[in-house]
């Protein structure tokens, strides 16, 4: 399965799109509204998070119906007709597939609570619970209707684990991924994908909350290679991206080796806790610049030499933007904007966009805790409240660690709302819109500058395929790599900080041709001198 690699992906919040009704809430048609605005940008897929039916109690990632649309979003017709517009204009979709777990308003649940034993095997049930800790707090185990059994739920409590143990588990949800390939769909998205693989035995586990006895099994490829076989691995021209909790860049190598036959590529996020306190999300602590070089470099260096495949991203729907945690956006929020960008495209791995980010959408700067809607903010704020913390401690970590800094509306003008919709939005419009909008920015610095990597990556099989080597290691402000590919060399530099930095060149790269930079550049000689945010990229003479 060798995945076309100069392609570039970008994600739409549904929820926070584009609203063509004025129900406040993001839909299909304003999607299918939006793809020429895409088409100029040139990218080639859109992910989509779940629209389907669901109680959102985790944003979507709760489904209750695999094979339905969520009216709130539209209708199977909506849906058909953005599939089509897509095809016209060379953009494919990518739908998210959460198949680790489903919402217990889902049929097969509530058929298994009802005593129906064939359904019941469907989920994970013990007689006695183990001390595993769920993700979103507390036991991973509750109580199964009045049997005196439990089931496993390492999610919230609503989102019960599927037992892919089972034979007719795996036969269901591979129908699932047949169904919507069948619609014309060119890409999946898997949801936290090497939990399935459950220990058969399941036993106490203290370390780590549990995970060792549920994370990367040995048997999770054996199920990914099944579900190739079984669905999208039929088609060379498809897109498979696994979201991977705490993984390892050798279980990812065996995830996206095309010999392997399991995935296209997987994303992992390591690189986003760089600025965890001691490894807790809810602090706040500028980003650790070293850790995040070294962790690049790890696996650029790992997945190159491994022949596996990366997920490229610093943005998405759980993240606070990017801009705020690395950038000095007071100052430099188009330099900052378009070095994160370049670090990113002109790297090995496929580059995924977030929406918003190719304008430099920033946090929206709420005023109170009043302005948050997700579930997982508004507890962690009582609990900050509960440890002691003071109420303006613990919003100032929310306002810089909520999920719903990258759920705010679309900018796409100034007008009220930011052109989101012509009712309430479902969430507030960030502070900023009335500057960064799409209007403003469509003719600007960021916009254009992804642009031209967008078409480097398509232009030049240097970027799209090259080997990826770790470049200025001890640097501590500029991370650095090269590509190579059939004796063709590129040094990309990315300069972090405001602070100007000099590095000498290697005498390949002395004289050779500035391919792209955010800055008006002079000619290459024994050294450079890196601009504030600079990035930089030189193919060698």
């Amino acid at each position: 399965m060798a995945i076309d690699k100069r392609k570039v992906v970008y994600q739409i919040y549904p929820k926070s799109f584009k609203d063509t009704t004025g129900s406040g809430t993001g839909d299909l048609n304003g999607v299918t509204e939006n793809l020429p605005y895409l088409k100029e940008l040139g990218i080639d897929m859109i992910w989509l998070n779940p629209f389907y039916p669901s109680p959102q109690r985790d944003n979507g990632y709760d489904v209750a119906d695999y094979t339905a649309v969520n009216p709130d979003f539209g209708t199977m017709a909506d849906f058909e007709a953005m599939i089509a517009r897509g095809k016209e204009l060379g953009i494919d979709f990518m739908l998210d597939m959460v198949l680790n777990h489903c919402s217990t308003e889902h049929e097969w649940f509530q058929k298994a609570l009802a005593g129906d034993q064939y359904y019941q095997d469907f989920f994970i049930l013990r007689d006695e619970p183990t001390d595993w800790v769920s993700k979103f707090g507390g036991n991973a185990w509750a109580p199964f209707g009045d049997t005196g059994k439990y089931y496993l739920h390492l999610f919230d409590v609503t989102q019960a684990d599927l037992n892919w143990r089972n034979p007719n588990v795996r036969e269901e949800l591979f129908k699932v991924v047949k169904f919507w390939q069948d619609k014309g769909v060119k890409g999946f998205r898997f949801d936290v994908i090497n939990l399935i693989g459950k220990d058969e035995v399941l036993e106490d586990c203290p370390i780590n909350d549990g995970k060792p006895a549920y994370t990367d099994r040995p048997i999770t490829h054996d199920y990914l290679h099944e579900l190739n076989q079984a669905s999208f691995g039929q088609d060379d021209s498809f897109m498979t991206v696994g979201e991977m909790s705490a993984t390892t860049v050798e279980n990812c190598i065996m995830y996206t080796a095309p010999d392997r036959e399991e995935l296209s590529m997987a994303f992992n996020f390591h690189h986003l806790k760089v600025d965890y306190q001691d490894g807790q999300k809810w602090t706040i602590m500028d980003f650790d610049f070293k850790a995040l070089r070294d962790l690049f470099h790890t696996w650029g260096e790992g997945m190159s030499e491994g022949n596996g495949w990366n997920a490229l991203f610093y943005n998405n729907h759980d993240q606070p933007r990017a801009l705020n945690r690395f950038v000095d956006i007071k100052h430099f929020r188009n330099e900052g904007a378009t070095m994160l960008g370049a670090s990113i495209h002109l790297s090995r791995g496929t580059p995924y966009i977030y929406m918003g980010e190719e304008i430099g959408m920033i946090d929206p700067d709420f005023d109170s805790m009043a302005d948050y809607v997700d579930v997982e903010s508004l507890n962690a704020y009582q609990i900050m409240l509960d440890e002691g913390k003071t109420p303006e401690e613990a919003f100032k970590i929310i306002q810089t660690k909520s999920r719903d800094n990258s759920r705010t509306p679309m900018q796409w003008d100034a007008s009220d709302n930011a052109g989101f919709t012509t009712g309430t939005p479902w969430l507030k419009a960030g502070k900023s819109y009335k500057e960064i909008n799409v209007a403003n920015e469509k003719d600007g610095v960021i916009f254009s500058f992804y642009q031209k990597l967008i078409k480097l990556r398509k232009e030049m099989p240097l970027i799209a395929e090259g080997d990826y080597k770790a470049a200025y290691t001890d640097s501590e402000s500029v991370y650095a790599f090269e590509r190579e590919l059939d004796g063709q060399k590129l040094l990309v530099l990315n300069n972090f900080y405001a602070e100007e930095v000099t590095l000498d060149l290697a005498e390949a790269y002395q004289n050779g041709q500035v391919l792209i930079s955010n800055y008006a550049t002079e000619a290459i000689g024994e050294n450079v001198i890196l601009k504030p945010y600079q990035t930089l990229a030189i193919l060698a003479g």
